[in-house]
């Protein structure tokens, strides 16, 4: 519809300032000719767009712009405030609390029907202590040190240029340029030690737009058979698929992750024997290392104790 693109229109205006006629018609897959008669019909319901000509030229909504309340309904700012609770629970910040309490008084934040709660990440307080550390040394461009320690139990000293913090898969995660690899690299915070804001800033003005990162952990797709009793808890642990079922209620089940992560190692052998691993053979070989190894420790603590 019309109207919906032109609110579009206004919203995208807001928030990326002036754009060139091509580039919103880009956007909005319609025709220059359609943007610019858009731009008329904001123009006649009173919205301020300047136009501007030449290379430079676009179009633009004047700074003294404010939206009014009415062009978001209740369900947007439940979207909204949605999405502000999820954000409060990882991230205790008075400047999100205050933002809270704006955007409430709106509309009152007390028939949101979807609640985000992550705050499993919030428990420990250092880990908030790092966010706020790493975003005052993004907001003020200065490199950080840190002693990281990565998948294969290594610590060192890292000195890195800080340019965004990420909440993903349950941590917080530093995006930052590390002059080591030449490259845009990501750090989990809880691996983090002894944070510290250096005087230096940041060799390079980054762009987030133009930031990609590489994926250096080596991805493996695991397949594996279980028994009936632990299909819901596959699907609740491992992010996958089953791929064949059985009449007696096994079931395979296709999973890809990265190789040296633990948690859904951890997973399969709390399994036991209700689970095995068919593919590939690196995993079952860590499997039989790893049980090799228990085993020797209990048959070594069990000649202990008949010395005790």
């Amino acid at each position: 519809m019309k109207i919906d693109r032109l609110v579009a229109i206004m919203n995208y205006l807001l928030r990326h300032g002036k754009t060139s006629a091509q580039r919103l018609a880009e956007e909005f897959e319609v025709s220059p000719r359609t943007i610019a008669r858009d731009m008329e019909s904001l123009g006649q319901a009173g919205i301020p767009i300047q136009s501007a000509f030449g290379a430079d030229g676009g179009y633009s909504i004047v700074d003294t712009c404010v939206i009014d309340k009415k062009i978001m309904n209740r369900e947007d700012f439940n979207h909204i405030i949605t999405g502000l609770y999820a954000l409060l629970s990882v991230y205790r910040d008075e400047g999100v609390v205050q933002t809270m309490d704006k955007v409430g008084s709106l509309y009152g934040n007390k028939d949101c029907p979807v609640q985000l709660d992550f705050s499993v990440a919030n428990e420990k307080h250092e880990i908030n202590e790092r966010v706020r550390i790493l975003e005052n040394a993004i907001r003020e461009q200065r490199k950080v040190s840190f002693w990281y320690t990565n998948n294969e139990n290594e610590t060192r000293q890292l000195q890195v240029e800080p340019v965004r913090l990420e909440f993903k898969w349950y941590y917080w995660y530093l995006t930052a340029y590390y002059s080591g690899h030449q490259d845009y690299c990501m750090f989990k915070l809880v691996r983090m030690e002894g944070v510290v804001v250096l005087d230096e800033k940041n060799a390079v003005d980054h762009t987030l737009q133009e930031i990609v990162i590489q994926d250096r952990r080596d991805v493996i797709t695991v397949r594996l058979r279980g028994n009936a009793k632990i299909k819901s808890k596959c699907r609740e642990y491992l992010n996958g698929e089953i791929i064949r079922e059985y009449e007696n209620g096994d079931f395979e089940y296709c999973f890809s992750v990265p190789e040296n992560e633990i948690y859904w190692y951890g997973v399969i052998l709390s399994f036991g024997n209700n689970v095995t691993i068919l593919e590939p053979r690196s995993a079952i070989s860590r499997i039989l290392a790893i049980c090799d190894e228990v085993k020797k420790i209990y048959e070594r603590y069990g000649d202990l104790n008949e010395h005790l």
